[in-house]
């Protein structure tokens, strides 16, 4: 069996698929001309985008889109809605105001973030499913979906390699990655998936977990920063307060079969204790997860340890 791997630079990270197949460099070449063109329908920095087209007519009209955009926003919202979750695809506009990730990040001011604050919510978002239609209710809205888009696509992706014959896939969207089918040179079969020490520089890893049609999807307050007069602040924003997150965590791992449920639940999450956490993931059927703290403390689910790799 024949196989490649391609690295893509796109939607901010680097991507790396791998797979084995009678002709793998076409199956990789139409992969990748579908995560381009989900970027640029799906990204809230592409003023072209489908996405922004929502946003633009923020107040003013419903905007019709694609089945898989309405799904996702669909799903986002549902997520977005309780009042312990620290997803909110209506943060658009507060990541827009700090911009961290971006090289004109700042520091707003309380005033603007209080005004931004009234334009964070996702009951807002009018869904009509009939028509295919989005409309966010306020002038101003914006929804952002950076946290569940990747794990969405990687999802897309695997169901493109599987209907086309792949026997073995590695997937990765920096930081989500999905495997499928038996791991090359490993005789049990199982890959192994490094997951990145947060304190750490990229590359060193705290453990692996062993994986066979897995999705494995990590979120950390390392990822993106901006420091400012000594103080150092993430992009995982609380849409209570329009500030980064104050938490004790570093990073939240979830293991689950499809990637964009692992990637909405390491946000979900982040706002709950560490133990609250794995107590959280274990009551959800078919999830487990890892969660590190600033101090360095390791906690995970009990149904990994036969996965772990010290």
């Amino acid at each position: 069996m024949n196989e490649a791997k391609r690295t893509i630079y796109l939607m901010g990270t680097v991507i790396q698929l791998w797979i084995q197949h009678p002709d793998p460099e076409i199956i990789l070449e139409n992969a990748e001309s579908r995560l381009r063109d989900y970027e640029k329908r799906f990204s809230a920095n592409d003023k072209n985008s489908d996405l922004m087209k929502i946003n633009t007519q923020a107040g003013k009209a419903p905007v019709t889109v694609d089945k898989d955009l309405f799904e996702l926003i669909k799903l986002g919202k549902m997520h977005s809605l309780p009042d312990d979750s620290a997803l909110n695809i209506t943060i658009g506009p507060l990541i827009q105001l700090w911009r961290i990730g971006f090289e004109d990040a700042q520091r707003p001011s309380e005033q603007e973030i209080k005004q931004k604050l009234k334009l964070v919510q996702p009951e807002s978002i009018i869904l009509d499913e009939e028509n295919n239609t989005v409309y966010l209710e306020k002038p101003g809205m914006a929804i952002d979906l950076g946290a569940l888009a990747k794990g969405y696509f990687a999802d897309k992706i695997l169901e493109y390699f599987v209907s086309e014959g792949v026997r073995a896939a590695l997937i990765d969207l920096g930081g989500n990655v999905v495997t499928y089918g038996e791991a090359p040179q490993r005789e049990d079969g199982y890959w192994r998936i490094g997951i990145q020490h947060p304190m750490q520089p990229r590359g060193k890893f705290v453990l692996a977990l062993k994986s066979k049609n897995q999705s494995i999807v990590t979120s950390g307050i390392y990822e993106r920063t901006f420091t400012m007069d000594g103080k150092t602040y993430h992009h995982i924003f609380d849409s209570r307060t329009g500030y980064p997150l104050e938490t004790d965590i570093a990073s939240i791992t979830v293991v689950s079969d499809k990637s964009v449920d692992g990637e909405i639940w390491t946000t979900r999450l982040f706002a709950q204790k560490p133990e609250q956490v794995i107590a959280s993931l274990n009551s959800l059927e078919g999830f487990s997860g890892i969660v590190i703290t600033k101090d360095g403390t390791l906690l995970y689910s009990k149904s990994l340890s036969s996965q772990i790799v010290m």
